[in-house]
Parts: C-alpha cells; sequence; structure tokens
C-alpha cells in the first residue's frame, strides 16, 4: 500500500512537473508568438470607388492579406480620397501614406525613364510583351533604380492592354488629329503633340468634365469598361481603335522606401505575389469585358472607328523620332529604351 502510494506520489509529481515545465514553455513561448508582427499600411489608388479596375485592387488587399495569413493589412483607398492624383507621388514619398497605385507616366516631366516604364506608343502590341521586357530584361530593376532616386520603392506592374481615345468628333484617318485639342500623359502626350494636337496632361478625374465642357477634343483615360463606367459614352460619341497612343499599359504598385526597408521578407514576398496574379487576372478579365464594353458603347449611340492598319503603320516612324527625344539625354531612360527596342526586334516588331 505504501509502495502504492509512493508510485502514485511520484507519477503525481511527474506530472507537475512536466506540467510545470510545458507552462514554462508557454510563458518562454508567447512572446514568440506576439512577436508575429501585425502590419497596417495605407495605400491609395488609381480608380473611383465601384469601378471595375477599383475591384481588382480590393482583390490584391485581399490576396496580401491572404499571404500573410492576416498579419498584413492594407487599408484601401479610392483616387482622392486621401491626396488628389497629382499628389501622390509626393505624399507617398513624404511618408504621409505607405502605399500607392500608380502611373508611372504621370512623373515623366521629371523623371524621363518613366516615359517607358508605363506605355510606349507604337510599341509593344500584346500585354505578355511588355510584361517580358519588365520581368525577362530587367525593365523591373530599371524601374526600381528610378524610383529608389526618389526615396520610393517599385514593387511591380499591373499590365494590360491597348487604352482607346475617346472623342467628340469623328477621327477616321490619322491626318484627323491634327489641331484637336486632347487630354494625353506621358509618351503619349509627345507623341500626340507630334501629330498636331495641343495636348494638355489633365489628371483621369478631369477627363468626363473636361470632354463634357469641350476644354478639349479627344482624350486618353483607361480601358474601355472602365471608360463606360466613368460615363465617357455620354460625352464623347466616337471610340477611336487601335490605341496606337498607348498599345499596352502598366500601372505600378510603388511604397515609401522607409515604410518597405522594414517590412519582414515574407510580407515584401506577399506583395509581389499578389501584384503578379492580380495583373493576370485583370488582363483576362479585360479580354473579356471590352468586348461587352463594346456593345454598351454602341447601344448609347457611340460609333467605333477603327482606323486603318496601314495608315496606322505610315505614321509609326514620327513616333519613333519622338522616343528618343523623350529620353533627354538621361542614362536610365536612354537604357529602358535601348533594351525595349532590343526586345521589339528580336519579335520582329521593328525593322533590324
Amino acid at each position: 500500500m505504501t509502495d502504492q502510494n509512493h508510485t502514485h506520489g511520484g507519477r503525481r509529481a511527474a506530472f507537475r512537473t512536466i506540467a510545470g515545465a510545458g507552462a514554462a514553455a508557454g510563458i518562454l513561448g508567447a512572446p514568440y508568438v506576439h512577436a508575429q508582427p501585425t502590419i497596417t499600411w495605407r495605400m491609395q489608388a488609381l480608380w473611383d470607388p465601384g469601378t471595375m479596375p477599383q475591384k481588382f485592387e480590393e482583390r490584391f488587399v485581399a490576396r496580401v492579406a491572404e499571404l500573410t495569413s492576416g498579419r498584413f493589412k492594407l487599408n484601401l483607398f479610392a483616387a482622392g480620397q486621401i491626396v488628389g492624383a497629382a499628389q501622390a507621388f509626393d505624399a507617398v514619398r513624404g511618408g504621409a501614406f505607405e502605399l500607392m497605385k500608380t502611373y508611372d507616366a504621370y512623373e515623366a516631366g521629371k523623371i524621363p525613364v518613366f516615359a517607358f516604364t508605363g506605355s510606349v506608343p507604337f510599341g509593344f502590341p500584346e500585354s505578355d510583351q511588355f510584361e517580358a521586357w519588365f520581368y525577362e530584361r530587367g525593365g523591373i530593376d530599371i524601374a526600381r533604380q528610378a524610383y529608389a532616386q526618389a526615396g520610393l520603392h517599385y514593387i511591380a506592374p499591373s499590365i494590360y492592354g491597348q487604352e482607346p481615345i475617346h472623342s467628340k468628333v469623328a477621327i477616321r484617318k490619322m491626318a484627323d488629329f491634327a489641331g484637336k485639342k486632347g487630354r494625353f500623359v506621358g509618351l503619349a502626350s509627345a507623341v500626340m503633340a507630334a501629330y498636331g494636337v495641343a495636348v494638355t496632361p489633365l489628371p483621369t478625374g478631369e477627363v468626363y468634365s473636361a470632354l463634357d465642357k469641350g476644354v478639349i477634343d479627344i482624350a486618353d483615360r483607361g480601358d474601355l469598361t472602365s471608360n463606360f463606367e466613368a460615363g465617357l459614352a455620354e460625352v464623347a460619341k466616337f471610340v477611336i481603335l487601335p490605341g496606337f497612343h498607348q498599345p499596352t499599359s502598366a500601372t505600378s504598385y510603388v511604397a515609401n522606401r522607409a515604410a518597405w526597408d522594414k517590412l519582414p521578407a515574407d510580407f515584401k514576398a506577399a506583395l509581389a505575389v499578389a501584384a503578379r496574379e492580380v495583373s493576370g487576372a485583370l488582363r483576362q478579365h479585360l479580354v473579356v469585358s471590352d468586348v461587352a464594353a463594346i456593345t454598351k458603347y454602341r447601344a448609347k449611340g457611340v460609333e467605333i472607328i477603327q482606323l486603318a492598319e496601314s495608315d496606322v503603320l505610315a505614321a509609326r516612324p514620327k513616333a519613333l523620332t519622338v522616343w528618343r527625344t523623350a529620353t533627354k539625354g538621361d542614362t536610365l531612360a536612354t537604357k529602358a529604351l535601348d533594351s525595349q527596342i532590343t526586345l521589339l526586334k528580336e519579335l520582329g516588331l521593328l525593322g533590324a
């Protein structure tokens, strides 16, 4: 009996020892569990609330949260909700918020290489070709070098296809652009000016009112679907295709550099992975939605004008001259253009 009690007492003591050790381990382990960082950033996008591209930014935010098990939260704001579109670059650089979705070409006047990381008029006709330049030919590294000089970090592009030109007057050949007033940005503004357009680089949010009031005759704004959602069918009764001025486009995720540097490696990876996934998803969606958008434009009384391929190609040499001028002799811009020309030639899209 005594031996049995001793045995039971020994077991109880051993259990208490193990339980105590487990509790101690739990206590020691608690700081490790709580040390897993939970980070919240603010992000301002380019798009209006409820629009198709803004919904894809919502997917981006959700995917980042999913990839980080909810530890990295992006509070998403629509265009202009924190600052005006023209102020976003400086606001993120100054730390007012951590992340923006932007169009590089908005800053091409200050940083010449951004004329080539947003879109190249008469350049890559397919989105995959432009994306290949970023990921296979160093375009993403060039963009990062440029943004790093401004205290920002370029994460990744979202790449999609052509943007149409919306017009209040019929444009049936390239020569018809001469004498028109138009809204274009980045390299497209210089190219369209070469064809005789008086260019005003308005923010995206002002395109509708500028067309409505007759401040401009023609405008580039975004893809067919988002432009329809923005009401352009009400103020411009002609859609001009193909979008030679912006055959493929890249918007970009750009972060405050100091905030980026503080992120854990897995959070950085989550941003890059989510960005590339959403880029592909957006592109595939537009393949379908743009077809539906054409039908919607026609139902609103908008005429879809398709310029002759021969006419567009005949106008191309003038654009190539503008490409080189747009580098402004800047080393990084020249590097970007040279690498794009090399790839275009390899793809058989430019003469040797």
